[in-house]
C-alpha cells in the first residue's frame, strides 16, 4: 500500500505487510499515546477493521486487533477509555473517502485466522527499562526482573514484614492490570502456583495504585511490558518423534524448529540440541 493517513492524534503508515502507528505529541494526545510512541501492527494481528462516523465532523477509523496478539491491549483487558484505544484514528469528514479506501484495502489483508485468538503476541511489547511509582511502593522492570520497592507511608505491614521483592519473569505466569481509574487500582503479578487471592494491599505481589499514582501512562506500558517478557520466557515445547522418521519428516521437523527459534519462543541451545538429535536420526 506504502501511503499514509494523517488523523487528529495520529498518523497511519500503510505498509505491504503491517501498519505503522506514530502518535502525535501535544497537550491534546492522550499521554498513553505520547508514551507508546509509535507500534507497528502486522496485518496478522488485525481480526477487523471498521470505520463509523464519529462526533463533530470526523469519523473513525478503527483496527480491531486479535484477541491475544497485542500485550498491551492483552493487559488492558478492555479497560481503556475510548479515547485512548490506540487501534483508533479519528479524522476529518472529509477525509471519509480515503478512509474507506484504506479500511477495504486492510479488511483484505487480514489472514483466514483472523477471527481466532493468535496462538503468541504478534505486536511487540513496550521495552524496558520501565518504572512507575505506585502508592505503597516503586515497580521497577529491567527486561528480566521486576522489582518492588516498598514506600514507609504507603506500604501495609504486611508488605513491610515481607520486605522489598524481586521477580524474575522466568517465575510470572501473567499480570493482572486494574486501570488507576478504578476506585481499588493496582498491578499484580501472577506467579506458577499462586491464585493471587489476597487484597493488593496485603500482597507482596502486588502493587497499588491511588489517587495520583500508577497512572494509565505510566503502568499499563509496564505491565505490558511484563507480560511480554513473561510470556517470551516459556519454553516452548518440540514435538518428540516417535521412533525413527524418515528424511522428508526430519527435514519438516527441523523447518518448524527454525520457526519456532526465529520467532524467540526456542532458545539457541535448545534449537541446536534439538536439531542435532533429529539429524542422527538420518
Amino acid at each position: 500500500m506504502g501511503d499514509v493517513l494523517a488523523g487528529n492524534q495520529a498518523t497511519w503508515e500503510f505498509a505491504s505487510d503491517s501498519v505503522l502507528i506514530r502518535f502525535e505529541r501535544g497537550i491534546r494526545t492522550p499521554k498513553l499515546f505520547q508514551a507508546l510512541r509509535q507500534r507497528r501492527i502486522p496485518h496478522e494481528a488485525l481480526e477487523s477493521v471498521t470505520l463509523t462516523g464519529g462526533r463533530r465532523g470526523t469519523v473513525i477509523l478503527r483496527a480491531v486487533p486479535r484477541a491475544g496478539a497485542d500485550p498491551l491491549m492483552e493487559a488492558a483487558s478492555g479497560q481503556l477509555k475510548e479515547g485512548c484505544d490506540p487501534y483508533r484514528l479519528v479524522l476529518p469528514a472529509a477525509r471519509e473517502p480515503q478512509a474507506s479506501y484504506y479500511a477495504e484495502e486492510l479488511a483484505t489483508r487480514l489472514v483466514p485466522e483472523a477471527k481466532e485468538p493468535a496462538e503468541r503476541f504478534l505486536v511487540a511489547a513496550p521495552e524496558a527499562p520501565r518504572h512507575f511509582k505506585a502508592y505503597d511502593g516503586k515497580a521497577s522492570f529491567d527486561g528480566a526482573q521486576v522489582s518492588f520497592r516498598w514506600s514507609r507511608t504507603g506500604a501495609s505491614s504486611a508488605k513491610w514484614k515481607c520486605g522489598d521483592q524481586n521477580f524474575p519473569v522466568s517465575e510470572l505466569t501473567g499480570v493482572d492490570w486494574r486501570s488507576p481509574d478504578a476506585v481499588d487500582g493496582y498491578l499484580r503479578l501472577r506467579r506458577h502456583g499462586e491464585d493471587g487471592v489476597e487484597q493488593a494491599d496485603q500482597d507482596p505481589s502486588a502493587v497499588v495504585f491511588g489517587l495520583g499514582y500508577g497512572p494509565v501512562h505510566e503502568s499499563l506500558p509496564f505491565a505490558a511490558a511484563v507480560l511480554g517478557a513473561a510470556r517470551h520466557s516459556r519454553p516452548a515445547p518440540v514435538p518428540a518423534a516417535a521412533g525413527r522418521c524418515g528424511p522428508a519428516e526430519i527435514a519438516e521437523r527441523i523447518r518448524h524448529l527454525s520457526e519456532l527459534h526465529h520467532s524467540g519462543l526456542v532458545t539457541d541451545d535448545e534449537f541446536n540440541a534439538k536439531k542435532a538429535d533429529l539429524l542422527a536420526e538420518l
